[in-house]
């Protein structure tokens, strides 16, 4: 007879306890995502937001639901079978604890699970398993996520059940009245024996361990699939060894896991009744044979296999599998269509060449960004709480030239404000946005030795009609500044003004608006300051801004996006936007070698956000990409398509640097398409060096540039940067990215003849120096209280030649304003050193 028997009244206070607890210790979680809600909805993202929410609450129940549903009908159960004195309603409070937590805990699995409900097919197959890509990037996560949370149910309530068990066992020796003989030693109870004289005890925890096998069985043949991304062998993916020995010990443990768990019944209905067969412990030897293989057989006999058998004749063996790994990474990096072409590099460089390439002589790059940075600093930042420390590269079409130009937001940052100015009214009302950009040609500066600017000075003024500014405020950028109230009370410090300044108030469409109680009570709590709610400054129209710097605003609103670095500023219709490029990615391409963690990358959204108003707008450019797509399932109506981008920012998309550094790099060994040379590392290419800066030795960065290809007509805008063979400093290639209108994304490779010499970037920095005059320069400047900066050495291709160009500064020891003064010259014969690019 059950004498426990739950009555409903006995859950009332407990549960009535428990909410509360929990409601207490949520508030802030609450008061987060109502005012995220607010923040998601003034954006007109509210769908994504609640998207997701839905997704998170439904998996939060289900899992929740059904971990308490299993454990609850155990303990019941466990209740029939067991004489215990726990109360029920402690049984029930525990059990729904836990639930929360394992709810709480699998609901971060949301966005998996909407992939794999939403996903889009590859249209391409792995060669061992013939499952397409989208199996491994979006089904197979799924299923080990479904995988660990069956798992975490049978262990967990399996713990809980055989506590409730060998509790009852611990009272009923407590009950036992205590003997006590002197001349015999005392035993400690033991529980274990008394639990497995329980036979009703001991059937229902073999059931549950019976479920447990069943499940390491599924997941032994889920592991299979694994091996496509496997890094075990000489390259990712699976290979001989993977496929000739691995799978079958997965298999047989798949088949052990099997017959244990099935044996479990057996053990239940005939060996428990037989007691001589029961004292042989059958079942615990098979569980013994089975760990002990799960534990040796994949480490120990693939080694063996590996040394004995493929070491020996590792190339034969490998080959299909070293051409599965190139295939499939070239296509998981959007490598497979490089257009190669040979490059026979001519020494034949004249003045009449150069004349007819005044574009891309023009729009040559003599002023390097790093020391650039510094300059303006010094001359535009005009106001201590000002930065202009992030300089981007694009291009404008200037008086009908297209023209290189380097620019940079004038931001405000708050850190910058003077300590005794750092008021709760200054920081949240007053001091509330940047001002205006900086903008110069990339080809030319003063006599001085500095830019000259195209755009200057606060308010910002400029002779170029296209670079005009109407609205040069920034409430939106790359500092981490924090939240502001706007339309206050208090006017907005716009920009000083000789002695004065000008203020304004906001006029535009960002913020939310604090036109409730309820909202301003939110945001005091959401940010901890009660001034929020006591400010008299606050009205009816103010509005509060948070999440202003635009890369985590984005990543707030699409967490699943990668986000590049380098996020860059445009001019367009007299307003100011940031164009931030952001990639699809996974670690889950099969055979693709990894970097980081990831093994497929692609760029196939661009994304656009107002520096006034901080609205955020995708824009798909490829949409080709299975990643891609699958998020527009899950988010429709989103993101929009590349027709619907403004044609005045068309004009400024670019091709990513992030990306291509990360296809570069694996293209060092990814170029080889031959087996064997891959193995050997025949041709294995590396990113060459160059001397930057006081002298140091660094690696060459990609960069942008204007300049006219090899059989094209016009010049264009590329990303460029060159190969040297591994552990030489020759060099033997280059790349271009391509970013002008229908060539988006073109990958070009030019390829130098390996029976030629052209001197990579560190051997002409040693030809600069070894030249006595400009060594002597150097020098001498150096002795008289300076410092000399050496630019980025740039390769640019001209014709069938090669021209190599480096700015040098000159800073003084006790300054910070660089100047640049030389620029050195080399077509890899002669080297010189001019006071300009054209004299050089």
């Amino acid at each position: 007879m059950l004498t426990n028997k739950p009555e409903p009244k006995q859950f009332v206070m407990p549960i009535l306890i428990f909410i509360l607890i929990v409601f207490f210790m949520s508030i802030s979680t609450i008061v987060k995502l109502i005012t995220d809600y607010w923040w998601f909805q003034a954006l007109n993202f509210e769908q994504i937001f609640l998207i997701s929410l839905k997704a998170k609450l439904f998996l939060f129940l289900i899992t929740a639901s059904i971990f308490f549903v299993f454990a609850i009908l155990n303990l019941i159960i466990c209740s029939f079978f067991n004489k215990t004195k726990i109360k029920f309603k402690l049984k029930l409070l525990i059990t729904l604890i836990i639930s929360i937590l394992i709810g709480a805990a699998y609901s971060q699995n949301w966005f998996s699970v909407l992939q794999y409900l939403n996903q889009t097919p590859f249209n391409l197959q792995d060669p061992i398993f013939f499952k397409d890509v989208a199996f491994y990037i979006f089904s197979l996560p799924f299923i080990l996520t479904a995988w660990k949370f069956a798992i975490t149910v049978i262990v967990i309530t399996a713990i809980l059940i055989t506590l409730d068990y060998l509790s009852s066992a611990l009272l009923d020796k407590v009950k036992q009245p205590k003997v006590i003989d002197p001349e015999k030693p005392q035993q400690k109870p033991d529980l274990l024996k008394q639990l497995l004289s329980n036979n009703k005890a001991v059937y229902h925890v073999f059931i549950l361990g019976s479920i447990f096998f069943a499940l390491l069985a599924i997941y032994h043949y889920v592991s299979r699939f694994s091996i496509m991304y496997s890094e075990a062998g000489i390259v990712v993916g699976a290979g001989y060894t993977d496929v000739h020995i691995f799978l079958p010990i997965l298999k047989l443990l798949s088949i052990l896991a099997i017959i244990i768990a099935l044996f479990f019944y057996v053990w239940i209905f005939y060996i428990s009744k037989h007691q001589k067969i029961r004292k042989r412990h059958i079942l615990m030897y098979i569980v013994i044979v089975y760990l002990l293989t799960f534990f040796i057989a994949p480490s120990v006999i693939p080694g063996i296999v590996q040394s004995l058998k493929v070491s020996p004749n590792e190339m034969n063996l490998e080959q299909p599998f070293i051409e599965n790994n190139i295939r499939f990474t070239r296509i998981a990096y959007n490598l497979d269509n490089v257009e190669e072409i040979d490059f026979d590099v001519q020494l034949s460089l004249t003045p009449e060449i150069l004349e007819n390439e005044t574009e891309i002589i023009d729009n040559i790059r003599i002023l390097d960004w790093r020391p650039l940075t510094q300059t303006y600093k010094q001359t535009q930042e005009i106001r201590l709480y000002y930065d202009l420390s992030e300089i981007d590269i694009d291009r404008y079409n200037i008086d009908g030239k297209y023209t290189q130009v380097l620019l940079s937001a004038r931001e405000l940052d708050q850190q910058q404000i003077a300590e005794n100015a750092k008021t709760w009214v200054n920081l949240h009302e007053v001091y509330t946005h940047g001002f205006g950009v900086v903008m110069s040609p990339v080809n030319a500066v003063t006599d001085q030795g500095l830019p000259n600017y195209l755009i200057k000075d606060i308010p910002p003024t400029t002779e170029e009609p296209i670079l005009e500014i109407d609205n040069p405020r920034i409430y939106y950028g790359e500092k981490d500044n924090d939240y502001v109230l706007v339309n206050t009370k208090t006017d907005e410090f716009d920009y000083p003004k000789g002695n004065t300044n000008e203020y304004i108030n906001y006029d535009g469409n960002g913020g939310i608006v604090l036109d409730t109680f309820t909202k301003k009570l939110l945001m005091a709590i959401r940010f901890m300051d009660i001034k929020i709610l006591l400010s008299t400054d606050i009205t009816s129209e103010s509005k509060i801004m948070f999440n202003r710097n635009i890369q985590d605003r984005i990543s707030k609103i699409t967490p699943f996006l990668l986000l590049d670095e380098d996020p860059y500023l445009v001019i367009n219709e007299g307003k100011l936007f940031w164009i931030q490029d952001a990639y699809t990615i996974s670690g889950n391409f099969p055979y693709s070698e990894k970097i980081g963690g990831i093994n497929y990358m692609r760029n196939p959204v661009k994304i656009i956000v107002d520096t006034y108003n901080g609205d955020v707008t995708y824009y798909i450019i490829d949409d080709s990409d299975p990643l891609m797509e699958t998020y527009s399932n899950i988010f429709p109506e989103e993101f929009k398509t590349y027709e619907e981008f403004p044609e005045g920012l068309k004009e400024h998309i670019r091709y990513p640097e992030g990306l291509f550094k990360v296809q570069t790099y694996i293209y060092n060994d990814y170029h080889m398409d031959d087996a064997t040379v891959f193995y050997n590392k025949e041709d294995a290419w590396e990113t060459p060096s160059e001397v930057y800066g006081t002298g140091q030795e660094v690696d060459v960065e990609p960069y942008y540039i204007i300049t006219k290809l090899p059989e094209e007509e016009t010049e264009e805008f590329i990303l460029m940067t060159s190969f040297t063979p591994l552990k030489k400093d020759n060099m033997i290639a280059w790349m271009a990215a391509r970013s002008d209108g229908d060539n988006y994304g073109k990958l070009l490779l030019y390829k130098f003849s390996k029976d030629k010499l052209v001197y990579g970037p560190l051997q002409i920095e040693a030809k600069f120096d070894q030249d006595s005059e400009i060594s002597q320069q150097l020098t001498l400047w150096s002795q008289q209280g300076s410092r000399v900066t050496r630019g980025n050495l740039l390769v640019i291709p001209i014709k069938d030649s090669i021209l190599y160009i480096e700015p040098l500064y000159i800073q003084a020891e006790t300054g910070q304003l660089p100047e640049l003064k030389r620029v050195l010259v080399s077509d890899g014969e002669r080297v010189v050193m001019e006071i300009d690019l054209a004299t050089a």
